[in-house]
Protein backbone atom coordinates (compact mmCIF):
# COMPACT_ATOMS: atom_id res chain seq x y z
CA UNK A 1 0.00 0.00 0.00
CA UNK A 2 1.17 3.56 -0.64
CA UNK A 3 2.21 5.70 2.29
CA UNK A 4 2.38 9.44 2.81
CA UNK A 5 3.22 11.12 -0.47
CA UNK A 6 6.15 13.45 -1.16
CA UNK A 7 5.60 15.87 -4.04
CA UNK A 8 8.11 18.60 -4.73
CA UNK A 9 9.66 18.01 -1.33
CA UNK A 10 6.31 18.50 0.47
CA UNK A 11 4.91 15.75 2.71
CA UNK A 12 1.18 15.12 2.31
CA UNK A 13 -0.85 13.45 5.05
CA UNK A 14 -2.31 10.13 3.89
CA UNK A 15 -5.66 9.45 5.55
CA UNK A 16 -5.29 5.66 5.27
CA UNK A 17 -1.67 5.25 6.36
CA UNK A 18 -0.82 8.48 8.17
CA UNK A 19 2.75 9.75 7.95
CA UNK A 20 4.36 6.59 9.35
CA UNK A 21 2.96 4.00 6.90
CA UNK A 22 0.87 2.42 9.66
CA UNK A 23 -2.80 1.80 8.90
CA UNK A 24 -4.85 4.38 10.78
CA UNK A 25 -7.55 3.04 13.09
CA UNK A 26 -10.61 4.08 10.99
CA UNK A 27 -9.20 2.13 8.02
CA UNK A 28 -8.18 -1.02 9.92
CA UNK A 29 -11.13 -3.29 9.03
CA UNK A 30 -11.24 -2.04 5.43
CA UNK A 31 -7.52 -2.64 4.87
CA UNK A 32 -7.78 -6.17 6.28
CA UNK A 33 -10.64 -6.81 3.85
CA UNK A 34 -8.76 -5.24 0.93
CA UNK A 35 -5.57 -7.25 1.50
CA UNK A 36 -7.58 -10.45 1.16
CA UNK A 37 -9.03 -9.54 -2.24
CA UNK A 38 -7.93 -10.60 -5.71
CA UNK A 39 -6.79 -7.44 -7.63
CA UNK A 40 -8.41 -8.74 -10.82
CA UNK A 41 -11.75 -9.03 -9.04
CA UNK A 42 -11.48 -5.45 -7.79
CA UNK A 43 -10.73 -4.20 -11.31
CA UNK A 44 -13.75 -6.09 -12.61
CA UNK A 45 -15.92 -4.41 -9.98
CA UNK A 46 -14.57 -1.03 -11.09
CA UNK A 47 -15.81 -1.76 -14.62
CA UNK A 48 -19.18 -2.79 -13.14
CA UNK A 49 -19.43 0.53 -11.35
CA UNK A 50 -18.70 2.46 -14.54
CA UNK A 51 -21.35 0.47 -16.40
CA UNK A 52 -23.84 1.21 -13.61
CA UNK A 53 -23.19 4.95 -13.76
CA UNK A 54 -23.48 4.95 -17.54
CA UNK A 55 -26.70 2.92 -17.50
CA UNK A 56 -28.23 5.14 -14.84
CA UNK A 57 -27.33 8.27 -16.77
CA UNK A 58 -25.13 9.85 -14.11
CA UNK A 59 -23.40 12.32 -16.41
CA UNK A 60 -22.67 16.03 -16.55
CA UNK A 61 -22.04 18.60 -19.28
CA UNK A 62 -18.85 20.65 -19.26
CA UNK A 63 -19.30 24.27 -20.31
CA UNK A 64 -17.32 25.01 -23.44
CA UNK A 65 -17.66 21.44 -24.71
CA UNK A 66 -19.58 20.61 -27.87
CA UNK A 67 -23.27 21.02 -27.08
CA UNK A 68 -24.82 17.76 -25.95
CA UNK A 69 -21.47 16.12 -25.12
CA UNK A 70 -21.63 14.46 -21.72
CA UNK A 71 -19.07 12.91 -19.41
CA UNK A 72 -19.14 10.38 -16.62
CA UNK A 73 -17.66 11.59 -13.36
CA UNK A 74 -14.96 9.03 -12.51
CA UNK A 75 -15.88 6.95 -9.47
CA UNK A 76 -13.22 5.36 -7.28
CA UNK A 77 -14.22 2.39 -5.16
CA UNK A 78 -11.76 2.90 -2.29
CA UNK A 79 -13.87 4.73 0.32
CA UNK A 80 -12.79 7.71 2.34
CA UNK A 81 -13.29 6.82 6.01
CA UNK A 82 -13.82 9.37 8.79
CA UNK A 83 -13.79 8.41 12.48
CA UNK A 84 -16.77 9.34 14.65
CA UNK A 85 -14.70 11.73 16.81
CA UNK A 86 -13.36 13.50 13.71
CA UNK A 87 -16.87 13.91 12.36
CA UNK A 88 -18.18 15.21 15.69
CA UNK A 89 -15.66 18.05 15.59
CA UNK A 90 -16.44 18.83 11.96
CA UNK A 91 -20.19 18.98 12.55
CA UNK A 92 -19.77 21.48 15.41
CA UNK A 93 -17.71 23.72 13.15
CA UNK A 94 -20.06 23.37 10.20
CA UNK A 95 -23.15 24.14 12.29
CA UNK A 96 -21.49 27.21 13.79
CA UNK A 97 -20.54 28.45 10.34
CA UNK A 98 -23.97 27.91 8.80
CA UNK A 99 -25.67 29.75 11.67
CA UNK A 100 -23.28 32.67 11.15
CA UNK A 101 -23.92 32.72 7.40
CA UNK A 102 -27.69 32.96 7.91
CA UNK A 103 -27.26 35.69 10.53
CA UNK A 104 -24.92 37.57 8.19
CA UNK A 105 -27.42 37.44 5.33
CA UNK A 106 -30.25 38.73 7.51
CA UNK A 107 -28.05 41.55 8.78
CA UNK A 108 -26.73 42.54 5.34
CA UNK A 109 -30.27 42.81 3.98
CA UNK A 110 -31.59 44.64 7.05
CA UNK A 111 -29.63 46.71 9.59
CA UNK A 112 -26.07 46.06 8.33
CA UNK A 113 -24.69 46.16 11.85
CA UNK A 114 -21.53 44.28 10.86
CA UNK A 115 -20.66 47.06 8.41
CA UNK A 116 -21.33 49.80 10.99
CA UNK A 117 -19.10 47.89 13.40
CA UNK A 118 -16.28 48.01 10.84
CA UNK A 119 -15.92 44.23 10.66
CA UNK A 120 -16.74 43.99 6.92
CA UNK A 121 -15.99 46.88 4.49
CA UNK A 122 -19.08 48.53 3.01
CA UNK A 123 -17.62 48.63 -0.52
CA UNK A 124 -17.35 44.82 -0.59
CA UNK A 125 -21.14 44.66 -0.22
CA UNK A 126 -22.38 47.63 -2.23
CA UNK A 127 -20.08 47.00 -5.18
CA UNK A 128 -20.60 43.25 -5.23
CA UNK A 129 -22.54 41.70 -8.12
CA UNK A 130 -23.76 38.94 -5.78
CA UNK A 131 -25.49 41.49 -3.52
CA UNK A 132 -29.17 41.87 -4.41
CA UNK A 133 -30.58 45.29 -3.42
CA UNK A 134 -34.08 43.99 -4.15
CA UNK A 135 -33.73 41.77 -1.05
CA UNK A 136 -33.29 44.72 1.32
CA UNK A 137 -35.95 44.49 4.02
CA UNK A 138 -37.30 41.16 2.74
CA UNK A 139 -37.95 38.51 5.40
CA UNK A 140 -37.84 34.97 3.95
CA UNK A 141 -40.33 32.45 5.37
CA UNK A 142 -39.02 31.02 8.63
CA UNK A 143 -36.07 33.42 8.55
CA UNK A 144 -34.03 30.93 6.52
CA UNK A 145 -31.83 32.20 3.68
CA UNK A 146 -29.64 29.17 2.99
CA UNK A 147 -31.83 26.05 3.11
CA UNK A 148 -29.17 23.87 1.48
CA UNK A 149 -25.48 24.60 2.06
CA UNK A 150 -22.32 22.83 0.90
CA UNK A 151 -19.19 23.59 2.93
CA UNK A 152 -15.98 22.59 1.13
CA UNK A 153 -13.42 21.29 3.62
CA UNK A 154 -9.80 20.27 3.14
CA UNK A 155 -7.50 18.38 5.48
CA UNK A 156 -3.77 18.88 5.94
CA UNK A 157 -3.01 16.66 8.94
CA UNK A 158 -4.47 14.28 11.54
CA UNK A 159 -6.41 17.08 13.25
CA UNK A 160 -6.06 19.95 10.79
CA UNK A 161 -9.17 20.91 8.80
CA UNK A 162 -9.82 24.11 6.86
CA UNK A 163 -12.87 25.52 5.11
CA UNK A 164 -11.91 26.15 1.51
CA UNK A 165 -15.24 27.54 0.30
CA UNK A 166 -18.84 28.15 1.35
CA UNK A 167 -21.48 27.16 -1.21
CA UNK A 168 -24.61 29.12 -0.26
CA UNK A 169 -26.29 29.58 -3.65
CA UNK A 170 -27.13 26.26 -5.28
CA UNK A 171 -24.61 23.68 -4.03
CA UNK A 172 -24.48 20.62 -6.27
CA UNK A 173 -23.17 17.08 -5.99
CA UNK A 174 -25.55 15.47 -3.51
CA UNK A 175 -26.85 13.05 -6.15
CA UNK A 176 -23.31 11.72 -6.60
CA UNK A 177 -22.99 11.26 -2.84
CA UNK A 178 -26.16 9.14 -2.87
CA UNK A 179 -25.31 7.17 -6.02
CA UNK A 180 -21.77 6.51 -4.80
CA UNK A 181 -23.19 4.90 -1.66
CA UNK A 182 -25.77 2.89 -3.63
CA UNK A 183 -23.03 1.65 -5.96
CA UNK A 184 -20.82 0.54 -3.07
CA UNK A 185 -23.76 -1.24 -1.45
CA UNK A 186 -24.33 -3.18 -4.67
CA UNK A 187 -20.66 -3.99 -5.28
CA UNK A 188 -19.59 -4.84 -1.74
CA UNK A 189 -22.57 -5.48 0.56
CA UNK A 190 -20.30 -7.38 2.97
CA UNK A 191 -18.41 -4.19 3.79
CA UNK A 192 -21.56 -2.64 5.22
CA UNK A 193 -22.27 -5.64 7.43
CA UNK A 194 -18.67 -5.67 8.69
CA UNK A 195 -18.43 -1.92 9.35
CA UNK A 196 -20.82 0.35 11.26
CA UNK A 197 -21.29 3.17 8.76
CA UNK A 198 -23.66 6.12 9.14
CA UNK A 199 -26.37 6.02 6.42
CA UNK A 200 -26.93 8.78 3.86
CA UNK A 201 -29.93 7.34 2.01
CA UNK A 202 -32.39 9.40 4.07
CA UNK A 203 -31.13 12.69 2.57
CA UNK A 204 -34.03 13.13 0.08
CA UNK A 205 -36.59 12.56 2.85
CA UNK A 206 -34.75 14.97 5.15
CA UNK A 207 -34.56 17.50 2.32
CA UNK A 208 -38.29 17.33 1.76
CA UNK A 209 -39.04 17.65 5.48
CA UNK A 210 -36.65 20.57 5.84
CA UNK A 211 -38.15 22.42 2.87
CA UNK A 212 -41.69 21.72 4.10
CA UNK A 213 -40.84 23.32 7.45
CA UNK A 214 -40.03 26.59 5.66
CA UNK A 215 -43.36 26.79 3.82
CA UNK A 216 -44.91 30.30 3.82
CA UNK A 217 -47.90 31.27 5.93
CA UNK A 218 -50.05 31.14 2.78
CA UNK A 219 -49.67 27.35 2.91
CA UNK A 220 -52.60 25.87 4.83
CA UNK A 221 -52.18 22.19 3.92
CA UNK A 222 -49.36 19.74 3.20
CA UNK A 223 -46.78 21.88 1.38
CA UNK A 224 -46.51 21.42 -2.38
CA UNK A 225 -42.81 21.34 -3.33
CA UNK A 226 -41.26 21.72 -6.78
CA UNK A 227 -37.71 21.69 -8.14
CA UNK A 228 -37.13 24.48 -10.66
CA UNK A 229 -34.54 23.53 -13.30
CA UNK A 230 -33.13 25.49 -16.25
CA UNK A 231 -33.76 22.40 -18.34
CA UNK A 232 -32.21 19.38 -19.95
CA UNK A 233 -29.03 21.09 -21.18
CA UNK A 234 -27.94 22.31 -17.75
CA UNK A 235 -24.77 20.60 -16.49
CA UNK A 236 -26.51 19.43 -13.30
CA UNK A 237 -29.86 18.42 -14.86
CA UNK A 238 -29.39 14.80 -13.79
CA UNK A 239 -29.24 15.93 -10.18
CA UNK A 240 -32.33 18.14 -10.51
CA UNK A 241 -34.38 15.25 -11.90
CA UNK A 242 -32.93 12.78 -9.40
CA UNK A 243 -33.76 14.89 -6.35
CA UNK A 244 -37.26 15.72 -7.57
CA UNK A 245 -37.99 12.02 -8.06
CA UNK A 246 -36.44 11.00 -4.72
CA UNK A 247 -38.36 13.70 -2.82
CA UNK A 248 -41.66 13.02 -4.56
CA UNK A 249 -41.63 16.61 -5.81
CA UNK A 250 -42.46 17.96 -9.25
CA UNK A 251 -39.64 18.86 -11.63
CA UNK A 252 -40.62 22.07 -13.41
CA UNK A 253 -39.17 24.63 -15.79
CA UNK A 254 -40.08 28.30 -15.89
CA UNK A 255 -42.75 27.82 -18.56
CA UNK A 256 -44.56 25.36 -16.28
CA UNK A 257 -45.22 28.09 -13.70
CA UNK A 258 -47.31 31.26 -13.66
CA UNK A 259 -48.78 33.69 -11.15
CA UNK A 260 -52.47 32.98 -10.40
CA UNK A 261 -54.37 35.06 -7.82
CA UNK A 262 -51.18 36.20 -6.13
CA UNK A 263 -49.75 32.67 -5.80
CA UNK A 264 -47.19 30.78 -7.85
CA UNK A 265 -49.04 27.98 -9.63
CA UNK A 266 -47.81 24.89 -11.46
CA UNK A 267 -49.36 23.46 -14.62
CA UNK A 268 -50.89 20.02 -14.06
CA UNK A 269 -53.36 17.78 -15.88
CA UNK A 270 -56.04 19.30 -13.63
CA UNK A 271 -55.12 22.89 -14.39
CA UNK A 272 -52.83 25.18 -12.40
CA UNK A 273 -52.11 24.13 -8.79
CA UNK A 274 -50.55 26.46 -6.17
CA UNK A 275 -46.95 25.72 -5.18
CA UNK A 276 -45.63 26.51 -1.70
CA UNK A 277 -41.89 25.80 -1.85
CA UNK A 278 -39.58 25.96 -4.86
CA UNK A 279 -36.12 24.43 -4.66
CA UNK A 280 -34.61 26.54 -7.40
CA UNK A 281 -31.58 25.49 -9.39
CA UNK A 282 -31.37 28.65 -11.51
CA UNK A 283 -29.34 31.77 -10.74
CA UNK A 284 -30.79 34.99 -9.33
CA UNK A 285 -30.34 36.82 -12.60
CA UNK A 286 -32.64 34.46 -14.49
CA UNK A 287 -35.26 33.97 -11.77
CA UNK A 288 -37.74 36.69 -12.77
CA UNK A 289 -37.55 38.66 -16.05
CA UNK A 290 -39.80 41.39 -14.61
CA UNK A 291 -37.45 42.10 -11.69
CA UNK A 292 -34.04 40.99 -12.92
CA UNK A 293 -32.78 40.07 -16.41
CA UNK A 294 -35.61 40.96 -18.83
CA UNK A 295 -34.20 38.59 -21.45
CA UNK A 296 -34.43 35.51 -19.22
CA UNK A 297 -36.46 32.66 -20.67
CA UNK A 298 -35.78 30.41 -17.67
CA UNK A 299 -37.61 32.14 -14.84
CA UNK A 300 -41.17 33.10 -13.94
CA UNK A 301 -42.44 36.66 -14.50
CA UNK A 302 -43.55 38.13 -11.17
CA UNK A 303 -42.30 35.31 -8.93
CA UNK A 304 -40.09 37.67 -6.93
CA UNK A 305 -43.08 39.92 -6.18
CA UNK A 306 -44.93 36.91 -4.74
CA UNK A 307 -41.82 35.99 -2.75
CA UNK A 308 -41.44 39.49 -1.38
CA UNK A 309 -45.09 39.39 -0.27
CA UNK A 310 -44.50 36.11 1.60
CA UNK A 311 -46.50 33.90 -0.78
CA UNK A 312 -43.77 31.44 -1.79
CA UNK A 313 -40.57 30.00 -0.31
CA UNK A 314 -37.54 30.06 -2.60
CA UNK A 315 -34.68 27.82 -1.57
CA UNK A 316 -32.09 29.11 -1.45
CA UNK A 317 -33.23 32.71 -1.00
CA UNK A 318 -32.29 35.22 -3.70
CA UNK A 319 -29.17 37.17 -2.82
CA UNK A 320 -27.46 34.41 -0.83
CA UNK A 321 -24.48 34.56 -3.20
CA UNK A 322 -23.02 37.43 -1.21
CA UNK A 323 -22.25 34.92 1.56
CA UNK A 324 -20.11 32.66 -0.61
CA UNK A 325 -18.34 35.39 -2.52
CA UNK A 326 -14.61 34.67 -2.21
CA UNK A 327 -13.75 38.18 -1.04
CA UNK A 328 -16.38 37.92 1.72
CA UNK A 329 -14.99 34.44 2.52
CA UNK A 330 -11.79 36.06 3.71
CA UNK A 331 -13.81 37.81 6.45
CA UNK A 332 -15.61 34.66 7.63
CA UNK A 333 -13.63 34.34 10.90
CA UNK A 334 -14.81 37.87 11.79
CA UNK A 335 -18.35 37.07 10.63
CA UNK A 336 -18.51 33.90 12.76
CA UNK A 337 -17.22 35.72 15.83
CA UNK A 338 -19.53 38.73 15.30
CA UNK A 339 -22.72 36.66 15.18
CA UNK A 340 -21.89 33.74 17.50
CA UNK A 341 -19.65 35.48 20.02
CA UNK A 342 -17.08 32.70 19.66
CA UNK A 343 -14.00 32.04 17.56
CA UNK A 344 -14.51 29.90 14.46
CA UNK A 345 -14.10 26.19 15.20
CA UNK A 346 -13.10 25.55 11.58
CA UNK A 347 -10.41 27.87 10.27
CA UNK A 348 -10.25 29.60 6.92
CA UNK A 349 -7.42 29.08 4.48
CA UNK A 350 -5.17 32.20 4.68
CA UNK A 351 -6.34 34.54 1.92
CA UNK A 352 -4.94 37.63 0.19
CA UNK A 353 -7.50 40.07 -1.23
CA UNK A 354 -5.87 41.22 -4.44
CA UNK A 355 -7.86 44.47 -4.45
CA UNK A 356 -5.64 45.65 -1.57
CA UNK A 357 -2.30 47.10 -2.83
CA UNK A 358 -0.02 45.33 -0.33
CA UNK A 359 -1.75 42.01 -0.92
CA UNK A 360 -1.56 42.43 -4.69
CA UNK A 361 2.16 43.14 -4.53
CA UNK A 362 2.75 39.98 -2.50
CA UNK A 363 0.64 37.87 -4.88
CA UNK A 364 2.35 39.21 -8.00
CA UNK A 365 5.75 38.45 -6.47
CA UNK A 366 4.73 34.88 -5.60
CA UNK A 367 2.37 33.76 -8.39
CA UNK A 368 4.29 30.54 -9.00
CA UNK A 369 3.59 29.37 -5.43
CA UNK A 370 -0.03 30.48 -4.99
CA UNK A 371 -3.54 29.51 -6.05
CA UNK A 372 -5.41 32.51 -7.47
CA UNK A 373 -9.20 32.42 -7.90
CA UNK A 374 -11.84 34.67 -9.39
CA UNK A 375 -14.00 36.19 -6.65
CA UNK A 376 -17.17 35.01 -8.43
CA UNK A 377 -15.67 31.92 -10.07
CA UNK A 378 -16.78 28.33 -9.51
CA UNK A 379 -16.19 24.82 -10.75
CA UNK A 380 -12.43 25.23 -11.06
CA UNK A 381 -12.80 27.73 -13.89
CA UNK A 382 -10.84 30.99 -14.07
CA UNK A 383 -8.19 29.98 -11.55
CA UNK A 384 -4.42 29.65 -11.52
CA UNK A 385 -2.65 26.85 -9.65
CA UNK A 386 0.81 28.37 -9.60
CA UNK A 387 2.92 25.27 -8.90
CA UNK A 388 1.23 23.40 -11.77
CA UNK A 389 1.22 26.29 -14.27
CA UNK A 390 3.73 27.00 -17.02
CA UNK A 391 5.65 30.29 -17.18
CA UNK A 392 3.49 31.34 -20.12
CA UNK A 393 0.27 30.63 -18.17
CA UNK A 394 1.58 32.54 -15.14
CA UNK A 395 2.49 35.61 -17.21
CA UNK A 396 -0.88 35.58 -18.98
CA UNK A 397 -2.64 35.39 -15.62
CA UNK A 398 -0.44 38.17 -14.26
CA UNK A 399 -1.84 40.54 -16.90
CA UNK A 400 -5.45 39.66 -15.95
CA UNK A 401 -4.63 40.16 -12.30
CA UNK A 402 -3.00 43.55 -12.88
CA UNK A 403 -5.93 44.69 -15.01
CA UNK A 404 -8.66 43.82 -12.48
CA UNK A 405 -7.07 42.96 -9.11
CA UNK A 406 -10.36 43.31 -7.21
CA UNK A 407 -11.73 40.33 -9.14
CA UNK A 408 -9.29 37.92 -7.48
CA UNK A 409 -8.17 36.43 -4.19
CA UNK A 410 -5.07 34.28 -3.64
CA UNK A 411 -4.29 31.48 -1.23
CA UNK A 412 -1.25 29.35 -0.42
CA UNK A 413 -1.00 25.96 -2.05
CA UNK A 414 -2.14 23.71 0.77
CA UNK A 415 -0.69 20.29 1.40
CA UNK A 416 -4.05 18.59 0.83
CA UNK A 417 -4.42 15.15 2.36
CA UNK A 418 -4.49 12.09 0.14
CA UNK A 419 -6.64 8.97 0.02
CA UNK A 420 -5.65 6.00 -2.17
CA UNK A 421 -7.45 5.28 -5.42
CA UNK A 422 -7.46 1.94 -7.23
CA UNK A 423 -5.29 1.99 -10.36
CA UNK A 424 -4.18 -0.77 -12.73
CA UNK A 425 -0.98 -0.98 -10.70
CA UNK A 426 -2.69 -1.10 -7.30
CA UNK A 427 -3.36 1.68 -4.82
CA UNK A 428 -1.98 5.18 -5.41
CA UNK A 429 -2.48 8.36 -3.33
CA UNK A 430 -4.57 11.21 -4.73
CA UNK A 431 -5.60 14.54 -3.21
CA UNK A 432 -9.16 15.00 -1.93
CA UNK A 433 -11.56 17.53 -0.47
CA UNK A 434 -14.95 17.07 1.19
CA UNK A 435 -18.33 18.75 0.65
CA UNK A 436 -20.72 17.99 3.53
CA UNK A 437 -24.34 18.94 2.80
CA UNK A 438 -26.32 20.90 5.38
CA UNK A 439 -30.11 21.31 5.56
CA UNK A 440 -31.44 24.35 7.40
CA UNK A 441 -35.01 24.84 8.61
CA UNK A 442 -36.39 27.29 11.20
CA UNK A 443 -35.92 24.82 14.05
CA UNK A 444 -33.10 22.52 12.95
CA UNK A 445 -29.73 22.24 11.22
CA UNK A 446 -29.17 18.73 9.87
CA UNK A 447 -25.79 17.65 8.48
CA UNK A 448 -25.64 14.51 6.36
CA UNK A 449 -22.89 12.25 7.75
CA UNK A 450 -20.01 12.39 5.30
CA UNK A 451 -20.90 14.20 2.12
CA UNK A 452 -19.21 14.19 -1.26
CA UNK A 453 -15.51 13.41 -1.42
CA UNK A 454 -14.02 14.79 -4.60
CA UNK A 455 -10.70 13.37 -5.71
CA UNK A 456 -8.07 14.60 -8.16
CA UNK A 457 -7.63 11.54 -10.36
CA UNK A 458 -4.42 12.87 -11.97
CA UNK A 459 -1.21 12.17 -10.09
CA UNK A 460 0.03 15.30 -8.33
CA UNK A 461 -3.04 17.38 -9.22
CA UNK A 462 -4.67 19.50 -6.53
CA UNK A 463 -7.78 20.32 -8.60
CA UNK A 464 -10.66 18.04 -7.64
CA UNK A 465 -13.47 19.66 -9.66
CA UNK A 466 -15.29 17.30 -12.03
CA UNK A 467 -15.03 19.92 -14.79
CA UNK A 468 -11.25 19.65 -14.49
CA UNK A 469 -11.04 15.85 -14.52
CA UNK A 470 -11.75 15.13 -10.86
CA UNK A 471 -13.68 12.10 -9.62
CA UNK A 472 -15.66 11.10 -6.54
CA UNK A 473 -15.57 8.55 -3.71
CA UNK A 474 -18.04 7.17 -1.20
CA UNK A 475 -17.50 8.83 2.18
CA UNK A 476 -17.93 6.72 5.30
CA UNK A 477 -18.52 8.22 8.72
CA UNK A 478 -18.13 5.46 11.28
CA UNK A 479 -20.73 5.17 14.01
CA UNK A 480 -19.52 5.93 17.52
Amino acid sequence: MPGAAFEGGVLFFDEMLGNDNQVREPYGPYCAWFDDKDPARLQARARQAEAFFRRTGITFNVYGETEGEERLIPFDQVPRIIAAREWARLTKGIEQRVKAINAFLHDIYHDQEIIRAGRVPKHLIDGNEAFLPEMLGVNPPGGVYTHIVGIDIVRTGPDEFYVLEDNARTPSGVSYMLENRETMLQLYPELFSQNRIEPVSDYPLNLRRSLARTAPEACTDRPVIAVLTPGLHNSAYYEHAFLAEQMGAELVEGHDLRIVDGRVAMRTTRGYQPVDVIYRRIDDEYLDPLNFNPESMLGVPGIFDVYRAGGITLANAPGTGIADDKAIYSYMPDIVEFYTGKSAILENVPTWRCGEPDALAHVLDNLAELVVKEVHGSGGYGMLVGPAASKKEIEAFRKKLEAKPGNYIAQPTLALSTVPILTQGGLAPRHVDLRPFVLVSPDEIKITPGGLTRVAMKEGSLVVNSSQGGGTKDTWVLED
